[in-house]
């Protein structure tokens, strides 16, 4: 608990003769501290989504400030949690909205506090189109919009997960070279053979001893934080999903019919993709967006063939931006 976990607000409308040990000095070690306040707030948020349609969400909010009075006891908590209530939650998250509330976490600690960080998790929902049906279906994406302010600097960023299928070019060949044998199998080696019937090949190739080996696919995801251009107005959530799926170009289907599943089939053999592979195609689509000052991609293709994930990381190569940092998420 923080030592201002009462209510240390002017508007609290409490007895003024109720003890406040917060406003008491520090006796302890001084030290200042990288950061204090909240985590975990929920509480629920409004969006604009990719048709310009208002939608609400919950979000689960981390507010901090810094201390950098080493004689003070503790910072106002309850101010970080007024401004995220009657700020945050009554207005569409916008990077001005952010930045504003940010400033005002600094603002209100009546000058022990000169850096804030705010940190808003949420599901994003918003409707996707099947590949090839008339169809609709409802996607989910894990995003977290975050704005800090150090040194006097505001900083918005744009954290995302894209689920997507990819399917290994090696495995692939190997299939391949299966299904060769198998068709020299059935029909003679191609230097024995002169002449071989179209329509048997075209039987064969329907039944099970045709395709005798497919590759190994799984499903994957990218992992992708971008750090917005302060010309940004809205927060671009949906162009940023359709700049990653097109990149990749076989993202996981919500509703998804036989024609829906062929052609879902036919884009991962014409995308087949290491995670090195992944991680270029992201890296080259976000390369080509101007509103984006700088960007950290990891791709994870969990895979089915081994007990682990192959893994891919890179970022857009900005100096004294974002670190080669393996974590989930650099910080």
């Amino acid at each position: 608990m923080s030592a201002s976990e009462g209510c240390t607000d002017d508007s609290c409308d409490l007895p003024n003769d109720l003890p406040d040990i917060a406003n008491e000095p520090h006796s302890g070690p001084n030290a200042q501290l990288n950061w204090v306040g909240m985590s975990e707030i929920e509480l629920p948020v409004h969006m604009i989504n990719g048709k310009g349609e208002k939608i609400q969400t919950v979000a689960r909010v981390q507010a901090y400030v810094n201390l950098i009075d080493p004689n003070s006891k503790g910072i106002h908590m309850s101010r970080l949690y007024l401004a995220v209530d009657q700020i945050l939650s009554d207005n569409v998250l916008t990077p001005a909205l952010l930045r504003k509330v940010v400033e005002h976490f600094a603002e209100s600690q009546d000058g022990i506090s000169d850096s804030a960080y705010l940190e808003c998790r949420l599901e994003f929902f918003e409707r996707r189109k099947s590949l090839k049906s008339d169809n609709t279906g409802w996607k989910s994406y894990k995003v977290r919009p975050i704005t800090s302010l150090r040194h006097g600097v505001l900083t918005t960023e744009l954290s995302i997960e894209v689920p997507y299928s990819s399917t290994c070019p090696c495995s692939a060949a190997l299939s391949r070279d299966l299904i060769q044998q198998g068709f020299e199998n059935k029909f003679g080696k191609i230097e024995e053979v002169s002449q071989v019937d179209s329509k048997a090949v075209h039987d064969w190739l329907g039944t099970v001893e045709g395709i005798s080996a497919t590759p190994h696919s799984q499903r994957s995801l990218a992992q992708v934080r971008v750090k917005l251009s302060d010309s940004v107005k809205d927060l671009p959530i949906s162009r940023l999903i359709d700049e990653i799926e097109e990149a990749l170009s076989t993202p996981v289907q919500a509703v998804v019919k036989r024609e829906d599943e062929q052609e879902f089939a036919r884009l991962n053999a014409a995308n087949l993709m290491f995670c090195e592979d992944a991680a270029r195609r992201v890296q080259a689509g976000l390369d080509k967006d101007k509103t984006i000052d700088d960007f950290w991609v990891r791709v994870n293709h969990m895979e089915s063939l081994h007990p682990h994930d192959a893994v891919a990381i890179v970022t857009k190569g900005v100096e004294g931006g974002y670190r080669d940092d393996p974590r989930e998420f650099p910080h």
